[in-house]
């Protein structure tokens, strides 16, 4: 690949963990000591940086992962966010087989065919997989399972998960003042860059996805408040109508909650027909370099009430 690229003041800035120290290195393939699948196979967790992934091209297997691991010749993703810590025993679903050898790594996925990444190391615990074919490069950061935070990657992410389920049907309209809110029954989140696209209907509950009629549109924005990353600032941006602004917490990995300040409003959705992002219906499915921003203010932190017998998402 290139020769000796120094790597001045590395810094770990993955989204867990606190602060790690890592060592100045240069760039080199797997120590002569240790295999390459010895090196893979050390650590139960990559967590896939797409941040600080460089080049135009992508190697669909990673371009798609949360994480991947490499165990016994098993490649696993955590490709979803809903079950993220506990599909699989949080190693996620088996997506193909891979051979590794001097510093070649060779997946064969199940969807996506044969792919070959050169891997060298920057760190104990960083690795780049490089794709010469398109001079395309991925950071991949290792961590075992006892230690990884999972939460953090869910809610740093939480744009995805909306889009995980092909609609959120409403459950639940509690307390709060009559609002135009109160008529929307489904909600369904698309993929489409930093402000996704967003359809609601008011059809009536219990209509099948594939039956609904989306009578409105627009684009939907999910932001950081500066008090806590658990509750979001979600924006729906209604095409011709003005915007709707919400808090929105996660109270499990299929059901959420919409808190309408303006109304004092709580809305509960539940997701229906879960997409799980292995099969080819949803093979374009990928991430991109998408971070939160901030919203520029405080959340109200509502707490949801104890004696529903529901709480906010708690750590894996």
């Amino acid at each position: 690949m290139k020769t000796l690229k120094l790597l001045f003041g590395i810094m770990l800035t993955s989204l867990f963990l606190g602060s790690c120290s890592v060592e100045i290195i240069d760039e080199h393939p797997i120590a002569p000591s240790q295999t390459l699948h010895q090196k893979l196979s050390s650590y139960d967790l990559w967590y896939i940086d797409i941040h600080q992934t460089t080049g135009h091209g992508e190697v669909p297997s990673i371009q798609r992962a949360f994480t991947m691991s490499f165990q016994g010749d098993t490649v696993y993703a955590n490709n979803n966010l809903a079950g993220i810590g506990t599909t699989g025993n949080g190693y996620g679903i088996p997506i193909g087989y891979f051979s590794a050898f001097d510093n070649i790594l060779e997946i064969n996925d199940n969807l996506h065919g044969y792919w070959a990444v050169e891997v060298y190391q920057l760190a104990a615990n960083k690795i780049e997989l490089y794709h010469r074919p398109t001079n395309t490069s991925y950071i991949a950061y290792g961590y075992y399972r006892s230690t990884f935070n999972y939460d953090q990657v869910f809610y740093d992410n939480i744009h995805y998960f909306l889009q995980e389920y092909e609609s959120w049907e409403k459950v639940a309209t509690l307390g709060g003042t009559e609002n135009e809110f109160d008529a929307e029954n489904f909600l369904q989140f698309l993929a489409s860059g930093n402000n996704g696209d967003f359809r609601s209907s008011r059809d009536l509950p219990g209509t099948p996805v594939h039956n609904l009629y989306w009578d409105y549109t627009g684009l939907y924005n999910v932001a950081n408040f500066s008090d806590t990353n658990t509750v979001k600032a979600l924006t729906l941006d209604y095409d011709y109508f003005t915007d709707e602004y919400f808090e929105l917490s996660v109270i499990t990995d299929s059901e959420i909650e919409l808190y309408h300040p303006s109304s004092g409003t709580a809305y509960r959705f539940v997701g229906r027909n879960f997409i799980q992002y292995k099969t080819a219906d949803n093979k374009d499915k990928k991430r991109t370099k998408i971070t939160l921003k901030d919203f520029g203010k405080e959340s109200s932190k509502r707490t949801i009430n104890p004696n529903s017998g529901q709480n906010l998402k708690s750590s894996r």
